[in-house]
């Protein structure tokens, strides 16, 4: 075996994650924040603050849908340049949108952005990690998802409540331009055939790439909702439990993850991924159960470890799933589903969340919204069961012939 085409932390696998950990930081302090801002400083309503997250998701999972095409035909590095120049222009925008309206519009463009460079930098991971160890490599990888997850948030709100809006935009804008000159350096340095592989024809007809994205791209559908929950009215539900510390949960669920994550890849590529999704389903119920009954910021603690555990064991185990699900030429439509996914749910636990808050507390709320990883377990259940069923039933022919 050559050693060597087994080696993982390569020079392009770091660079590509740490580009894809600051454009999700970049993306996460603004989650969480625009919403506190547009119901503080513009008087948003309900609704409307359900738009700030939803409408970035939307607008993110439209350019994903050219930019997997583009990436197919060897679009790569145009992706990655115009994302990150589109996703700094709308930054700039927040801070002169003086209206609910610009708000959301320049939310729409940086989805837009956003999309084009998320879809660039999971694809090219895949193409530079060993096929042996693509488990454990997206799972590395992933961390940098699941860190900026935790960590741009609690960023975010430090500084939103500190400095203000105006050094909030600052250092996001800095942490995306940033990748500017990383992405420059990287497709000078990565090897012929990983910078714009040759366009391919991809074999077989369309519907048999979202057929096999079908099951793992809906699971992880339904793994966002209650994370759009969290971005959206965590901040919020702070202020009604009287929780003067609330962003502390998405440090605790920092640390859970950075536990999680490098023994989960590893369960994946020994065991599959019923060995995570099952156990990640429980503990993410029981993550947001704890955090509706929270009284004080010690018991943020107990319920952002449950949610970290099973969010970050569940997530690359999705992700790597799909990926071994398609052919490597289909990589790009791999990804860019399965963030689509992420973003759609994300957008319908805002919107649907959101409305359920409306009527009740946000306690209640989030109670509601572990009925989405429940969901998920039942349907992945079903699935196991009759995958195993049509086994026995393939083996019982074989042997009778």
């Amino acid at each position: 075996m050559n050693h060597s085409s087994e080696r993982l932390w390569t020079k392009s696998f770091i660079t590509l994650t740490i580009c894809n950990l600051l454009l999700f930081i970049g993306l996460q302090m603004t989650l969480s924040t625009l919403p506190v801002y547009a119901k503080d400083s513009l008087s948003a309503t309900s609704v409307q603050i359900s738009l700030v997250t939803s409408l970035f998701a939307l607008s993110a999972i439209a350019s994903r849908l050219f930019a997997g095409k583009a990436m197919e035909k060897g679009g790569r590095n145009l992706l990655i340049f115009l994302g990150v120049a589109i996703c700094i222009t709308a930054v700039a925008g927040y801070y002169w949108s003086g209206t609910v309206t610009v708000l959301l519009l320049m939310r729409m463009l940086f989805g837009i952005g956003f999309g084009m460079a998320s879809t660039a930098f999971p694809t090219m991971a895949s193409d530079v990690i060993p096929i042996r160890r693509m488990g454990e490599g997206l799972g590395y990888f992933g961390l940098s998802t699941s860190l900026a997850m935790s960590a741009g948030p609690l960023i975010g709100l430090s500084l939103l409540q500190g400095p203000g809006f105006s050094s909030l935009l600052m250092c996001t804008g800095l942490a995306i331009a940033i990748i500017l000159p990383l992405g420059y350096r990287l497709t000078r340095s990565l090897p012929a055939h990983h910078r714009e592989p040759a366009p391919a024809i991809i074999p077989g007809p369309k519907g048999n790439v979202f057929h096999k994205l079908l099951i793992p791209g809906l699971l992880n559908l339904l793994l966002s909702v209650s994370y759009g929950g969290l971005l959206g009215f965590l901040a919020l539900y702070g202020q009604e439990a009287h929780l003067d510390h609330i962003a502390y949960f998405f440090l605790f669920n920092a640390v859970a993850i950075v536990i999680i994550r490098p023994v989960s890849g590893k369960i994946y590529d020994r065991f599959g991924p019923a060995a995570l999704l099952i156990p990640g389903s429980l503990f993410i119920i029981g993550g947001l159960l704890l955090l509706s009954f929270a009284s004080s910021t010690a018991a943020l603690f107990p319920a952002a470890l449950c949610y970290g555990i099973g969010f970050g064991s569940m997530q690359p185990a999705l992700q790597t799933w799909m990926i071994q699900s398609v052919d490597p030429r289909q990589r790009g439509t791999a990804n860019g589903m399965f963030l689509n996914s992420l973003d759609f749910g994300v957008a319908i636990g805002t919107m649907i969340l959101g409305t359920v808050a409306s009527y009740n507390s946000y306690a209640e709320m989030y109670r509601y919204s572990a009925l989405a990883p429940l969901l998920l377990l039942v349907i992945y259940s079903i699935v196991l069961i009759t995958k195993r069923r049509s086994r026995s039933v393939s083996s019982k022919v074989q042997v009778s012939r």
